[in-house]
């Protein structure tokens, strides 16, 4: 009998697949504003948390609320940032995209007016106001793609701060363990055909192939449940012939 595979120690549970919830500093939202008036805030401080690879800043605004934001580039201590339907259009500021001219970079964009913010907020990205039309405003996502929401949603004029994450090697192995800690899984994850038969299904042979389909049933017991669980259909699709009509 070899050791538990991975799969039947995440399923009991434990500190190595748990989320490390108490090094996080908040939720990064927009605050609960209406769109009737303008509100202005100043940044207090520059935050950082683990596993979110942008900066956080805290506002406090002239009402007296904090809230947690994610800055752009060119965002500095003690600036004033506008939220609401009269705001410049400034790095930083806070509008409706019924305000903001087509052709504008915009981040942290709402996916539903009072979300908060869902869309572009990884470093350095940033989604384009591309054109308008009756209430509805298309966005240019950072992967090409194109999202149509509602011209009442959220969102900050600028590009995410900390572009060029990226391009910074690791170097090293220990720096990208302590990458990986910070998030809810065991890494590094060993292949199962890498190991021994008695340590995973997939485990022996003299070169790395499972020798034997890797599709399972839902029900099949947690020794067991790796590879393709419940799949549809596995492998190569089949080219169907045309039948010709004569």
């Amino acid at each position: 009998m070899g050791k538990r595979i991975l799969v039947q120690r995440k399923g009991r549970g434990g500190i190595q697949f748990r989320a490390r919830d108490h090094l996080k500093v908040g939720p990064a939202k927009y605050p609960v504003i209406g769109l009737d008036r303008t509100v202005r805030g100043v940044i207090k401080e520059f935050l950082h948390e683990p596993s979110r690879w942008t900066p956080l800043a805290k506002i406090r605004l002239e009402t007296g609320e904090e809230f947690i934001y994610i800055p752009p580039e060119g965002v500095y201590l003690g600036k004033t940032i506008e939220i609401g339907p009269g705001a410049s259009l400034e790095p930083g500021n806070i509008l409706p995209l019924y305000e903001v001219p087509e052709g504008t970079p915009v981040c942290n964009v709402e996916l539903r007016y009072g979300d908060g913010g869902k869309i572009a907020r990884r470093s350095g990205t940033f989604a384009i106001v591309f054109s308008k039309e009756k209430g509805k405003v298309t966005l240019r996502l950072p992967s090409g793609k194109t999202k149509v929401v509602n011209e009442k949603c959220r969102a900050t004029i600028g590009i995410i701060a900390g572009g060029g994450r990226p391009e910074k090697p690791l170097l090293k192995a220990a720096a990208a363990y302590y990458k990986e800690r910070v998030h809810p899984k065991r890494w590094p994850k060993v292949r199962g055909v890498a190991m021994n038969p008695v340590s995973h299904p997939h485990g022996g042979g003299s070169h790395a192939r499972p020798g034997a389909p890797t599709s399972v049933s839902r029900g099949a017991p947690p020794g067991a449940k790796v590879g393709h669980i419940a799949a549809r259909k596995t492998g190569r699709a089949k080219k169907r012939r045309g039948t010709r009509r004569g």
